[in-house]
């Protein structure tokens, strides 16, 4: 799959996922959200007012930090595919 391919996949997984009305467990969120970051190169800090969501988010992050942006975009392809065919 050509990277061209990888990013058309990504965003209309992001898209999906942002016209979904469903509640999303919290744990799927967190994946997705260290996932995106990554898959885009956005390592800036979380910028939420609780600092618990901060130190989840931190927690996601780092779990992904060895991973490549193509890798991230193809793990969350994977992820949201895997959410809408078990649900």
């Amino acid at each position: 799959m050509s990277v061209s391919d990888l990013d058309i996949e990504f965003f209309e997984a992001v898209a999906r996922i942002n016209n979904c009305t469903d509640s999303f467990p919290a744990d799927f969120l967190l994946r997705l959200y260290a996932y995106y970051k990554r898959a885009t190169n956005n390592d800036g800090k979380p910028s939420s007012s609780r600092p618990i969501i901060n130190a989840f988010k931190m927690n996601a992050l780092l779990q992904t930090q060895n991973i490549t942006p193509e890798e991230a975009k193809q793990e969350y392809i994977e992820l949201v595919n895997s959410y809408f065919e078990n649900n």
